[in-house]
C-alpha cells in the first residue's frame, strides 16, 4: 500500500472514530500519530514530529487571541450587556410585524460583536428574548428557530474565534478577515429580520405587535448600551484603524467588557473564576482539537494527500466554480453531523491547497479571504440543520419540554434558506465581501 493510500484510508477510519463518539481532538491525534508512524516506520520519527508539531502549533502569536476572546465573553455574559441590547432593539423594532423577534436579531449580532461564539451568544440570547417571544404570543417554532440563527451571528460578526482559527490555518490576515466578514454578517442580520417579516405575515397569529415608543424612549434605551458601541469600536475600530494588533485588541476587549460587569457589580470574586475557569476550560478544548487536527494534517503532508488532490483537480481542467460549488455542499452536508470547529480544523487544511490553485480572477491574498467568509457562513448554517445543529439544541433545551425539538427544526427551516441565499449572493459577487478590505487596505 502506497502512501497516498494510508492517507485516503484515514479518513474512512477518522469518520468511524467521531461515529463511535471519540472526541474529535483525539480521535484526530490517535489517527495522525498512528498514520505517521505506519509511514515512517519508526517511533523515534513520529514522536520527533509530534514535539515539534506541538511546539510550531502553540507557538504561534495569533493563538493567543482565542481565551482573550473567550473572556471577554465570559464578562459579557456577566455584565448583563444582553439584556440592555434586547430592550435597546426592542424600543426601534418592537413596533413592527415581528418585531419582538426582529429585536431578538439584532440583539444577537450586538453580542456577538463583542462575544465572538456562537453557542454563547445563542445561549445568552435566548435567557434574555425568549421569556419575551413567548409572552408576546410568538410560535415556539418561531421563537427558537430566530434565536437559534440569530447565534449564528457570534461567528460571523468580528471578532470571531472561528475566524482566527481559519487565519492560522491559512495564514490569512485576521484583520482584514475581520473587515471581510463585516458585511456578510450584517447581510446574514437583515436577512434573518426579512425572513421573519415574511414568517408572520404568512402564518397567521405567529407574533404579536408592541406598542410603538417615542423617539425619546428609543434614544434612551439606545444610550443604555454605550458600554457595547464603545467596546466595539474600540476593538474592530482599533484594528482597522491600525491602532491595535488583533491580540492588542482582544486584550483591549477582555479588559473593556471586565470593567463594564465590576461597575455592574455582577464581577464577584466567585464569577470572577466561575468565568476564568470557563475560559481556561473552553480553550483547552480548541487547543487540543487544533493539535489534534495539526498532527493529522501532518500526517496527510507526508502521504501528499493535499497536494496529489490539487494537482488532480489543476489536471482534470474543472471549471474553478464548478469545484468551489462541490466544496460549499460538502461543507452542507459535513455540517449536518459535525461541530463547526472541528469540520474548520479537519477540512481546511485540504480544501484550501486545492481550490487556491484555480483562478478565480482574484489575488491570493483577495481569495483566501473571500473563501474563509463563503466556508464561515455555510459552516454557520450547520449550527441550525439536524442533527447536530448545535444551537437548536440549546435553545430548545432552554425553551423547555412544551416545545418539541422538531418545532425547533422547522423553525430553523426558513432561515437557513436565506443563508442559502446569502452564499450564492457572495459567490456571485465577491465584491461585497471584499469591499470593505479594499476601502480599508
Amino acid at each position: 500500500m502506497s502512501n497516498l493510500d494510508i492517507g485516503l484510508w484515514s479518513f474512512p477510519v477518522l469518520l468511524i472514530l467521531i461515529f463511535l463518539r471519540v472526541p474529535i481532538g483525539l480521535a484526530m491525534l490517535a489517527v495522525g500519530i498512528g498514520g505517521s508512524y505506519i509511514v515512517t516506520g519508526t517511533t523515534l520519527m513520529t514522536l520527533g514530529q509530534l514535539k515539534h508539531q506541538v511546539y510550531g502549533t502553540f507557538s504561534s502569536y495569533s493563538l493567543s487571541i482565542v481565551p482573550l476572546f473567550l473572556l471577554m465573553g465570559q464578562f459579557a455574559t456577566l455584565s448583563g450587556m444582553s439584556a440592555g441590547l434586547f430592550r435597546a432593539a426592542e424600543a426601534w423594532l418592537g413596533h413592527r410585524r415581528g418585531g419582538v423577534a426582529m429585536s431578538a436579531v439584532g440583539a444577537c449580532a450586538g453580542f456577538g460583536a463583542i462575544c465572538g461564539s456562537s453557542l454563547a451568544t445563542a445561549a445568552t440570547m435566548g435567557q434574555v428574548a425568549l421569556p419575551e417571544l413567548r409572552r408576546y404570543g410568538y410560535s415556539g417554532s418561531l421563537a427558537t428557530g430566530t434565536l437559534a440563527a440569530g447565534g449564528t451571528l457570534g461567528i460571523l460578526i468580528p471578532p470571531s474565534v472561528i475566524l482566527v482559527i481559519y487565519a492560522v490555518l491559512t495564514e490569512q490576515n485576521i484583520a482584514k478577515l475581520f473587515a471581510a466578514a463585516l458585511i456578510p454578517g450584517i447581510l446574514a442580520a437583515l436577512g434573518y429580520m426579512a425572513c421573519i417579516a415574511v414568517w408572520v405575515r404568512v402564518v397567521p397569529g405567529a407574533d404579536r405587535v408592541l406598542e410603538r415608543q417615542s423617539y425619546g424612549a428609543r434614544l434612551r434605551a439606545l444610550a443604555a448600551i454605550w458600554p457595547v458601541l464603545v467596546i466595539f469600536v474600540a476593538v474592530v475600530g482599533g484594528i482597522y484603524a491600525g491602532v491595535f494588533t488583533p491580540t492588542e485588541a482582544a486584550a483591549v476587549g477582555a479588559a473593556g467588557t471586565g470593567l463594564v460587569a465590576l461597575v455592574s457589580r455582577s464581577l464577584t470574586w466567585r464569577a470572577l473564576s466561575g468565568a476564568i475557569l470557563a475560559t481556561a476550560s473552553n480553550s483547552a478544548m480548541i487547543f487540543f482539537i487544533v493539535l489534534g487536527a495539526a498532527v493529522f494534517n501532518g500526517f496527510l503532508a507526508l502521504t501528499q494527500v493535499p497536494q496529489t488532490g490539487a494537482a488532480w483537480v489543476a489536471e482534470q481542467g474543472f471549471s474553478p466554480w464548478t469545484v468551489l460549488a462541490v466544496v460549499l455542499i460538502f461543507y452542507l452536508i459535513f455540517g449536518c453531523v459535525m461541530d463547526s470547529l472541528s469540520m474548520i480544523l479537519l477540512t481546511v487544511p485540504i480544501f484550501f491547497p486545492i481550490v487556491s490553485v484555480l483562478d478565480f480572477g482574484m489575488t491570493a491574498e483577495e481569495f483566501g479571504l473571500w473563501f474563509g467568509i463563503l466556508v464561515l457562513i455555510v459552516v454557520e448554517v450547520g449550527l441550525i440543520t439536524p442533527p447536530v445543529g448545535m444551537n437548536l439544541f440549546v435553545i430548545n433545551q432552554l425553551a423547555g419540554r412544551d416545545v418539541p425539538i422538531g418545532q425547533t427544526f422547522r423553525g430553523a427551516a426558513p432561515f437557513v434558506l436565506t443563508d442559502l441565499i446569502r452564499v450564492a449572493i457572495l459567490t456571485m459577487f465577491p465584491a461585497i465581501t471584499l469591499g470593505l478590505v479594499w476601502a480599508i487596505y
